[in-house]
């Protein structure tokens, strides 16, 4: 068998959803695993889920507990004890829950296709409306059908595809090799937002080869979602926004782009500008004190913010 080593990070403030996500991955059809549960300082802490598995079950779960350090953080360390004989590593969230054959699929995908990265399909709740699937893209771009069981393809063109829209890319998902886990990161310091798709970017950037299965591999759950959860009011929005200007930053440097991909960037980047001025002018208008240092700190790096904002305040002049 191909041993594969499950990650998964954890911070959680309700009881039995880490349990509910174990339960599916001792659930795989593919039996060569162990896990990593990094307890990231969780308000609730991961042990009380762990109570209810066998001793068997037990042996294989290794739980490390660490000070907060984020989702990121708390993936790196799980990365950074990765035993010498796994072969593969699995992410999945502690609020997701895996497929049967998720593991499965991907050992047979990334073993017979010789390849270092690997996504099945995700599927989720009204909630997450904005995922798709794998076999949705096939409208629209080019695909090259590998296999039919498992339902493996290969984009020639992956990297600018992500760019143009990665809501088929979802860290449960995920499985890479020994070539990337040894070596790419998470950037921890952007943990509000955008680190994994710098993640994902790396490892595509990075891979000898990348395989996708039209196969759904999890279902995304409802646990804590720092993310999703923050209104343009929180104090952390502006925050949020700019961490994912700077991962998009960081993309659009790392590697060499055509033209169509930095424009993608870039409009990403301009989303970013727009998302946070308006929220800094809801502020405004609730009568609340505007984040100039944190504007002032992303003017610095991004002088293209101030042309933003003064577009902006043409455009409320104008109306």
């Amino acid at each position: 068998m191909t041993k594969c080593t499950v990650i998964i990070p954890y911070y959680q403030r309700e009881p039995g959803i880490l349990a509910r996500a174990l339960r599916s991955v001792f659930a795989q059809t593919h039996p060569d695993f162990e896990i990593i549960v990094v307890d990231d300082s969780s308000p609730l802490p991961a042990e009380n889920d762990l109570q209810g598995f066998s001793l068997e079950e037990r042996a294989q779960i290794t739980l490390i507990k660490q000070p907060n350090a984020g989702p990121g953080g708390a993936r790196n360390m799980g990365l950074d004890h990765v035993p010498a004989d796994s072969l593969y590593a699995a992410f999945l969230d502690s609020d997701d829950e895996w497929t049967q054959d998720h593991l499965k699929n991907a050992v047979a995908g990334l073993s017979l296709f010789d390849a270092d990265c690997y996504w099945a399909s995700i599927k989720g709740s009204e909630e997450f409306y904005y995922h798709f699937g794998v076999a949705d893209l096939a409208p629209s771009t080019e695909m090259i059908r590998l296999s039919e069981d498992p339902p493996i393809v290969e984009i020639p063109d992956l990297a600018g595809t992500m760019l143009r829209n990665w809501s088929f890319l979802h860290l449960s998902c995920m499985v890479i090799g020994e070539a990337l886990f040894r070596k790419v990161r998470f950037e921890a310091a952007l943990r509000l937002a955008a680190e994994d798709v710098l993640f994902f970017y790396d490892c595509v950037r990075n891979a000898r080869r990348t395989v996708l299965s039209e196969a759904v591999g999890a279902t995304r759950g409802e646990g804590i979602n720092i993310f999703h959860g923050m209104g343009s009011d929180s104090p952390l929005f502006l925050k949020q926004q700019f961490n994912t200007w700077i991962a998009l930053d960081h993309l659009e440097s790392r590697f060499p782009h055509c033209a169509e991909d930095r424009a993608s960037i870039e409009a990403y980047k301009q989303t970013a500008r727009n998302q946070a001025l308006w929220g800094q002018a809801r502020l405004v208008k609730a009568r609340k004190t505007p984040q100039l240092r944190q504007l002032a700190q992303w003017a610095w790096r991004d002088p293209k913010i101030l042309h933003s904002a003064v577009q902006l305040a043409i455009g409320k002049i104008a109306k």
